[in-house]
């Protein structure tokens, strides 16, 4: 088929199941794709970090004339987006609040251990209904300050704006873009009137800690506040419900490695680690160009979007040995499965930790199990890749 309609074909639902043969046929005509919408695709594994790291390549959607509201951090430049994703960090993570993460590890454990008693010999379970779904709800829930049990009122909102953030092209956007607005200023109004109900009255979350802070100058405005607790909410659990249930689903389709790390149990690490690689939650990222730029030779004009396509460098036979094979053990796995450069993936070390103990407590259930259905039914979503249900039978 022709090179110009790869996109189209990767992001069509009829290949969701196994996109790679696509990847492959994408390497071997770039590494810089044109499409037949004007746009680029890149799926080599040098040429996309070396885009993720430069300074001319924007993320903020505006810079081809889009009229947007102010994008959260995620889709921003330097140096608003540092502004804004330093002062989100102050209560998350290093330097502000080292422990913050870290101390979360006896909290998730115990969450994994309550989840597990639903594990039973001979029942059949969704894994992601009943457990890689769950699990980072809550802790991001814990994290921010957000109750449990307002759950079916903001996975709506994610949905919504999961789907308006997909790369879907040929096809009229309107309808997602509108839902996915709508679902934005809901949410952002929710979380801010969860934020002013801890104003001088705070507890041990993200929200209270930013409409607390004492220094004027390191206060988040009230939009920025919204814009960012809804990206912080729908990224704390949706990429990393996608790396369980992606993960649970490349074990038992290699159960000599699933026996392996069930044996050995102190590798669980480095195969979280190939796992982000080989089966990675996010599948491609866009960019546009502030000016004309060179890529391997080819000239992409100023405001062109450029999608790279991350799931595919991570496949890159150029970078990695044997890429098409998972290998638990791989050495030297410098993955884009948390992205690069300024906008390396802000909950990376929760991701971990999260996938590590929900992994750690499933294998040894996984021994005797089997699939009901191979290949699941996946997500809508080409960006966000991962089953929308992996039924198991215990």
């Amino acid at each position: 088929m022709d090179s110009d309609t790869l996109l189209a074909r990767i992001t069509d639902y009829v290949n969701r199941p196994n996109p790679y043969p696509l990847y492959v046929e994408l390497r071997e005509a770039g590494p810089v794709v044109r499409q037949a919408d004007g746009s680029y695709l890149i799926g080599t594994y040098h040429e996309i970090a070396a885009l993720l790291h430069d300074p001319r390549m924007s993320a903020d959607p505006r810079t081809r004339g889009e009229t947007t509201h102010n994008p959260p951090f995620l889709r921003l430049d330097d140096p608003e987006h540092h502004r804004l994703r330093t002062l989100a960090m102050r209560p998350f993570g290093p330097p502000h609040s080292p422990g913050r993460v870290d101390a979360m590890r006896g909290e998730i454990a115990q969450l994994t251990k309550e989840l597990m008693e639903r594990f039973q010999t001979g029942r059949q379970i969704d894994i992601v209904d009943d457990f890689a779904y769950p699990l980072p709800v809550t802790v991001i829930c814990r994290l921010l300050g957000v109750p449990r049990e307002d759950e079916p009122l903001f996975r709506e909102w994610s949905d919504a704006l999961v789907a308006s953030a997909d790369v879907r092209p040929e096809e009229d956007s309107t309808e997602r873009d509108r839902a996915g607005d709508q679902a934005r200023i809901e949410m952002g109004r929710y979380l801010v009137d969860l934020a002013e109900q801890r104003r001088g009255h705070p507890g041990d979350d993200l929200l209270s800690a930013f409409v607390n802070e004492p220094e004027p100058a390191l206060r988040l405005t009230q939009e920025e506040l919204a814009e960012t607790a809804v990206l912080l909410l729908i990224a704390g659990h949706e990429t990393t419900v996608n790396l369980i249930t992606n993960g649970v689903l490349t074990l038992l389709r290699h159960p000599e490695h699933l026996d392996h790390l069930r044996r050995e149990p102190d590798l669980l690490p480095r195969a979280v680690e190939e796992l982000l690689r080989y089966e990675p939650p996010v599948h491609m990222r866009e960019r546009i160009p502030r000016a004309d730029i060179d890529v391997a030779g080819t000239t992409i004009s100023q405001g062109t979007s450029v999608v790279l396509a991350l799931a595919s460098g991570n496949r890159d036979p150029m970078r990695f040995h044997e890429p098409d094979r998972f290998d638990p053990t791989r050495p030297d796995n410098e993955h884009l499965g948390f992205g690069s450069g300024i906008h390396l993936c802000y909950g990376a070390p929760l991701a971990r930790i999260e996938a590590q103990a929900a992994l750690g407590a499933l294998i040894p259930h996984l021994g005797t199990a089997r699939l009901v259905e191979d290949p699941p039914p996946y997500r809508q979503s080409a960006m966000l890749r991962g089953p929308r249900h992996l039924p198991v039978q215990l």
